[in-house]
């Protein structure tokens, strides 16, 4: 009998362990499969250094844990992702491209709870950035020239009426060759804006499609600065009031064919945009018989356009040209240009102050009066300094010439003589109330001071020594961002 209990308790023990095992057997048989991860099945396209939000589906009977994702040709960032122990959800990245196109990709892991994962790549497509743009027509929507880019002027290129062009710092503008009806420049015609806002670390520079200039650089690397006539110039148009035969006229420079190239009316105040921190350079092509773009065109420029920081470099005519307006122009400077460095017409009523004018290749200033009826009130011409070198002049004024002049230093006359003012007297006889002053100049030996300041102007001017001028301009405001500055031209 004790033999046949030990026997049963010995088989209870037997039926016992087996049961446990089975149920051990089951449990382990339930643990979830393990998560999948799907990506997109179709390539994704991207510029080069943008970026793209790329999403990824998953599933996960086991509970989500966590994700991990890691980029080839670029760089990744999980934005968004299942909360924890989710069976399914969406996983969302931003990729951001590197600058070489080609292809590229985003690979995701995912693992659940019970360390099981799974993986998924998404392709990408990434368009190298273009860096050199071409720029055929005229620009008739809002329209941004972005930092880093050169920007090609097939022809000539108007903003229109209505139309704001914004040039981030550091973008080259190129103009092709061409004269005639062909030259090639840009206008901001009558009731467009311009929004040129460069800065002393990054200028934006104008020049010819023969410059190898790249954003970035200052200097031309294989132009010299006194090479012109490659292309036409900026030309800038408001409807400020103007002195000519009617209330608007056409811009010089520009053929009567293009209505764009009207400016003039009532609106003193009238505003084109800013511009600031631009260097124009190798312009001025002939259109005609003695009629080439100037380096900078204002044609009735009203008083709310702002214009300051603007360098001109070799341009075939004038510098910078005033037909009427009421514009005002901070830190200017002139160098190498064919004609006259400023060049004042139709009563134009602003100010230009500090200023350098080197080498002009006729007058330093041309300075006429009004042609119609209208009469402003006169501009202002001050704080400026002047390294004659090659001018054949130093002012040109007329008898109506509406100018008051003050701060002005003259040096590095020619020993020959010939370069003066002319008709100051005219001038200083006029009844509005005009007048000039402060005048100073180093002379060259064997140079008498009314060789050169004539017709009265010597009562005006003081002689000084080399290095002794204390009027003129404050070429700090010059430094580092100028071609002339970085090849060594302002160390007067």
């Amino acid at each position: 009998m004790k033999k046949i209990n030990l026997l049963l308790v010995v088989m209870s023990l037997v039926f016992g362990a087996a049961f446990l095992n089975s149920c051990r057997k089951d449990e382990t048989a339930v643990i979830p499969d393990a998560p999948s991860v799907t990506a997109p099945s179709s390539t994704i396209s991207v510029d080069a250094e943008q970026s793209v939000e790329v999403s990824f589906t998953i599933n996960s009977p086991g509970g989500f844990a966590s994700a991990n994702a890691n980029a080839q040709g670029g760089s990744v960032t999980i934005l968004s992702q299942p909360e924890a122990a989710s069976t399914s959800g969406t996983i969302v990245v931003s990729f951001t491209a590197g600058t070489i196109g080609g292809t590229a990709s985003v690979t995701v892991t995912v693992n659940d709870v019970n360390q099981k994962s799974d993986n998924a790549t998404a392709v990408l497509s990434v368009a190298k950035e273009e860096i050199v743009i071409s720029v055929g027509s005229n620009i008739s929507s809002n329209t941004t020239w972005k930092t880093g880019k050169v920007y090609i002027l097939e022809t000539r290129i108007s903003v229109l009426t209505g139309v704001t062009l914004t040039i981030e710092p550091g973008v080259v503008i190129k103009g092709k060759a061409g004269t005639g009806a062909n030259a090639t420049a840009l206008i901001i015609a009558r009731g467009a804006t311009i929004m040129a806002e460069g800065t002393a670390a990054a200028p934006i520079i104008f020049t010819s499609i023969a410059d190898e200039i790249m954003p970035g650089e200052i200097a031309s690397p294989n132009l010299e600065p006194d090479l012109n006539g490659l292309w036409g110039g900026l030309i800038v148009l408001g409807s400020a009031p103007i002195s000519a035969d009617a209330e608007s006229q056409q811009i010089e420079g520009i053929p009567a064919s293009d209505q764009n190239g009207l400016y003039g009316g009532t609106t003193a105040d009238d505003n084109s945009g800013v511009i600031k921190y631009i260097s124009i350079r190798h312009g001025g092509a002939n259109i005609g018989e003695g009629n080439e773009i100037n380096g900078l065109t204002l044609g009735g420029v009203g008083s709310g356009t702002i214009i300051e920081n603007v360098e001109i470099v070799s341009n075939q005519d004038d510098g910078i040209e005033w037909f009427g307006g009421t514009v005002n122009v901070k830190n200017a400077l002139l160098w190498n240009v064919g004609d006259d460095a400023v060049d004042t017409d139709q009563a134009w009523a602003g100010t230009i102050d500090n200023f350098v004018i080197i080498n002009p290749g006729d007058e330093c200033f041309e300075l006429d009066g009004p042609e119609g009826s209208y009469n402003g009130a006169g501009h202002t011409i001050k704080n400026g300094t002047v390294s004659v070198e090659g001018a054949s002049g130093l002012i040109d004024f007329d008898a109506n010439t509406d100018v008051n002049m003050k701060d002005i230093y003259f040096f590095n006359l020619s020993a020959d003589g010939g370069q003066d003012v002319e008709e100051y007297d005219k001038y200083s006889a006029n009844a509005n109330g005009f007048a000039s002053s402060g005048f100073q100049v180093t002379l060259p030996a064997g140079i008498a001071l009314t060789d050169v300041f004539k017709g009265g102007s010597d009562a005006i001017t003081t002689v000084v020594d080399a290095g002794a001028a204390t009027v003129g301009a404050d070429l700090t405001q010059f430094s580092d961002w100028t071609w002339a500055s970085v090849a060594g031209e302002l160390a007067f």
